[in-house]
């Protein structure tokens, strides 16, 4: 980890263990985990699958108040809510063409198979806990390039557009907001939903990255390359007002990108350790003052050393777990 990094954790503060004090801590949050599942990609690959186990040994050493939990495995009715049995079956049964594995990035396996269940089940299950408990988190997810009948950009099923039909089926939401902060556009959701009036999706994304031909979102922000903290944070407050305006949700999914951050490898913005705190706090105090249940995914990051991804997905859920503690 970069020195500049940690001494700007330390500044912030709000990465240090002290949001509960010494008595026996009292789990609120919970969070999903299917870390065990680990791909067999070949070496060299640019794809940063120890981010995960790492944040959930963070978690369990350093927030206590956060209950870890295994995830269970979507089924294929619950897939099948945004995705075409066919896609599901060429996943499940390992029928994908070298086309299909090329446009997801990774060459198909029974973990690849039972990761990408479990990540979909992941973020189901932090919906029936954010239900009661308002918050709650997928230590992955946010896999927003898969489409209802096709994977890519290391995504193979769409966790947060199953998820977001899974409540409305279950009546727990009617209006459903998609907040997608990965500095890549969220082109899978976006097209999912495009015909959808319950759903709006909401993408601030680097205008020039992946996907390079872009879907249409109910609200893009494409933003410069090299956009910072200030103009960042200006254009998501804008970008919050105006999807209230336009469409009164009931429950909020959050995409939490670690990939805004200036020292990563595959996103083209600036936001400094700082900001992407500021972004966090926005959208939480955002949801909170509604009253709106939000269930937060991790989505991209490939910062170099990796443990930089880590402290900022860990930052976003420490945050997050300070929120609920006023709920």
């Amino acid at each position: 980890m970069s020195s500049d990094f940690v001494a700007t954790q330390q500044g912030l503060g709000i990465l240090q263990c002290n949001l509960v004090d010494s008595e026996p801590p009292v789990k609120t949050m919970k969070a999903f985990y299917s870390d065990h599942f680990v791909l067999p990609l070949p070496p060299g690959h640019r794809f940063p699958m120890q981010k995960y186990r790492r944040l959930r040994e963070r978690l369990l050493n350093e927030l206590p108040g956060v209950e870890l939990c295994e995830a269970p495995a979507a089924s294929d009715g619950q897939l099948a809510l945004a995705h075409h049995p066919r896609w599901i079956d060429k996943m499940t049964q390992g029928k994908l063409s070298a086309a299909e594995e090329r446009a997801i990035g990774f060459p198909w396996s029974e973990a690849m198979a039972e990761r990408s269940r479990r990540s979909v089940g992941a973020t189901l299950a932090a919906c029936a806990a954010a239900q009661t408990a308002n918050y709650a988190a997928n230590l992955a997810g946010g896999t927003h390039h898969a489409y209802a009948e096709r994977g890519e950009g290391f995504c193979c099923f769409n966790d947060v557009a199953v998820a977001a039909r899974w409540v409305q089926s279950r009546r727990w939401a009617r209006q459903v907001l998609c907040i997608d902060l990965d500095v890549h556009q969220g082109n899978g959701t976006a097209r999912i939903f495009a015909d959808d009036s319950s759903v709006f999706t909401l993408s601030l994304h680097a205008e020039r990255n992946y996907p390079f031909t872009k879907e249409q979102s109910d609200a893009d922000w494409p933003l410069a390359d090299g956009t910072g903290d200030e103009a960042y944070l200006d254009c998501l407050e804008q970008a919050l007002e105006t999807a209230w305006k336009r469409f009164q949700c009931d429950w909020v999914f959050y995409i939490a990108g670690a990939d805004v951050y200036q020292g990563d490898r595959l996103g083209r913005l600036a936001l400094s350790l700082e900001g992407i705190a500021m972004r966090d706090r926005m959208v939480f105090d955002w949801c909170h003052r509604r009253g709106l249940p939000c269930v937060i995914t991790m989505g991209g990051g490939y910062a170099d050393p990796i443990d930089d991804t880590v402290s900022i997905h860990y930052q976003t859920l420490a945050i997050a777990f300070q929120m609920r503690l006023i709920t």
